[in-house]
């Protein structure tokens, strides 16, 4: 079995399984070190707990399969024909009795195909199990990760330039991914929310065609470039024009929380230290009641991965971590601030992978 499946085949074991099943998606990408489109066609690579792995594989995407340098026994199909017989073939070739899948990426219908072909199959939520095999960043992560970040502070900073009172939020959206793009980005990280005035305070916003900007706008953009197979993730929120008092105020307050996350985190801390820590800066301020949103979350090839840095999470972070500290405070109707950066923990303390400027910002615009 190739070293970069071991792995997988150690989650069977651990678990107690036969194999592991993966589709297209960020752990498949981890494991065969190329990507392939999620899409109608079913796509599996199994990694049994002992022996070599199998994968089922659409019938046009064999050429690029060979790119691999896979191991094991591959069974195709074809559209014409459809993907039941090789299933069947599949799993008579395996002779498991259980299987550990991602359960939230695979598909119903890959779920059900493996039961039709073997209704006795055992099928196991491993998704926690598989999934955290990506936690603990690799240099190579760790590069990749710098640069998405790099290109994304780059485009961010080209995209402020160009903000003008009057401007849409949709025309600020067009000029920030265009920027993306310019600075090298392989594609968005996610869809980015570019927010200003009432629509800053919704967390999870759309930029609007019909509103225009104007002095005094808090204005929220969260986005990020996606680079080799890495996501980016960073919020700045700035003014327009110039910032009220109670705006200063509400930016210092999550500045300091934000802060407070860079002291607290070190390798064997919890997530749920982190956030408490975190949050109890929002807690202990006069705007409480704008709290909406936990702390973080991991970053890597997903834009949301372990670990959830939340109240209740207990896990103790490994060095080579990357999460999100991205506390934010939001009055609905009124103004949000969110302030979020990407954190590589380590064993002594943290390294914060953002280098994007994070003081009160006023564009003169």
């Amino acid at each position: 079995m190739s070293e970069r499946l071991v792995p997988y085949a150690n989650v069977a074991v651990q678990l107690g399984l036969d194999a592991i099943a993966m589709v297209p998606g960020p752990n498949f990408t981890r494991a065969v070190e190329h990507v392939f489109m999620s899409h109608e066609r079913p796509f599996v690579l199994v990694v049994p707990a002992n022996g070599s792995p199998a994968a089922l594989v659409p019938n046009l995407e064999l050429r690029s399969w060979d790119l691999v340098g896979f191991e094991g026994a591959v069974f195709d199909w074809r559209d014409q024909s459809g993907y039941d017989a090789a299933f069947g073939a599949l799993l008579a070739h395996l002779k498991i009795k259980s299987l550990g899948v991602e359960g939230q990426v695979m598909r119903v219908f890959v779920h059900h195909a493996l039961k039709e072909a073997q209704p006795d199959l055992r099928i196991v939520d491993a998704e926690k199990e598989i999934s955290a095999l990506r936690m603990i960043k690799t240099p190579a992560d760790i590069a990749a990760l710098n640069e998405a970040i790099a290109i994304s502070e780059r485009a961010l900073a080209k995209a402020l330039d160009t903000v003008r009172l009057n401007q849409t939020e949709k025309q600020i959206e067009g000029a920030l991914i265009r920027a993306l793009f310019e600075e090298g980005a392989d594609d968005q990280s996610f869809y980015p929310i570019v927010a200003a005035g009432d629509g800053s305070a919704r967390p999870h916003a759309k930029a609007r065609e019909d509103y225009a900007v104007k002095a005094g706008d808090a204005l929220l953009i969260d986005f990020g470039a996606r680079k080799n197979g890495f996501a980016a993730d960073i919020t700045r929120t700035v003014f327009l024009d110039h910032a009220s008092d109670e705006a200063q105020e509400v930016y210092d307050t999550v500045l300091r929380a934000n802060l407070k996350g860079f002291e607290v985190t070190k390798a064997g801390v919890s997530a749920h230290e982190i956030d408490d820590a975190v949050t109890g800066i929002l807690e202990q301020s006069p705007f409480a009641d704008r709290i909406r949103t936990k702390t973080g979350h991991g970053l890597g090839r997903d834009v949301h991965e372990a670990p959830y840095i939340m109240r209740g999470n207990h896990m103790k972070l490994p060095a080579g971590t990357v999460f999100t500290n991205e506390p934010g405070l939001y009055d609905i109707g009124n103004f949000g601030v969110r302030i979020e950066d990407d954190v590589l923990v380590t064993e002594t303390g943290c390294v914060s992978l953002t280098r994007f400027p994070k003081e009160l910002v006023v564009l003169k615009c």
